[in-house]
């Protein structure tokens, strides 16, 4: 078996801050540009950035949830942009936030065609219907995350808490997936996986 690297992409950083004190959103709303406020539909205002390319919810609390970011560094360059751009148009602001990381989700791609079924049967604390949809769903005592699996390889991590419990994740369970002989890098075992995903559904 010639293990492969596995592929992993950050898809998004959800952080959480608060600057403890009271905002009035209405202010806010008013003097910034970029923002949606909609008290009616959402008791949240939305801050979107172009660069990061961001949406920060602000709420009258003084606490925020910044999304669409690729890392926990952008994530927090994001908030403080906001912070300074509040500033800049007059909103008081009397602390520095605290900032927390709630949830990484990342994409990645084994490289390999893993035995869904073995899998399943093999590893604990795992879901599989596969009448009602394709993947596996794991979820990994340590790191905590969840596990989104596919046998083409490819995967869906969620719940990370920073970017090293991602790869220490990924790079655990190909580890597992080998230990149980469920993973194969054959060209054999990937062209008959394409064979039996090329033909029509009426022929399966």
């Amino acid at each position: 078996m010639h293990k492969k690297a596995a592929s992993v992409t950050v898809e998004n950083v959800v952080v959480t801050a608060s600057v403890r004190q009271k905002l009035d959103l209405e202010s806010i709303a008013k003097v910034a540009s970029g923002v949606k406020y909609r008290p009616e539909q959402f008791p949240g205002l939305i801050y979107k950035l172009k660069k990061p390319k961001t949406a920060t919810l602000i709420f009258g609390s003084g606490k925020m949830v910044c999304t669409g970011s690729r890392s926990a560094r952008q994530a927090r360059r994001a908030i403080m942009k906001v912070i300074e751009e509040l500033k800049r148009n007059s909103i008081v602001i009397l602390q520095e936030p605290e900032i927390k990381v709630q949830n990484i989700v990342a994409s990645g791609n084994l490289n390999g065609i893993i035995d869904i079924e073995g899998t399943a049967e093999s590893l604990q604390r795992t879901m599989y219907e596969p009448e009602q949809f394709p993947g596996l769903i794991y979820r990994m005592d340590e790191p905590k995350v969840v596990m989104l699996l596919f046998a083409s390889g490819r995967l869906v991590c969620a719940g990370a808490k920073n970017e090293d419990q991602v790869y220490e994740a990924v790079n655990k369970l190909q580890e597992s997936l080998e230990a149980k002989e469920l993973i194969s890098y054959s060209e054999e075992s990937l062209n008959e996986y394409r064979h039996s995903h090329d033909r029509p559904s009426s022929d399966r």
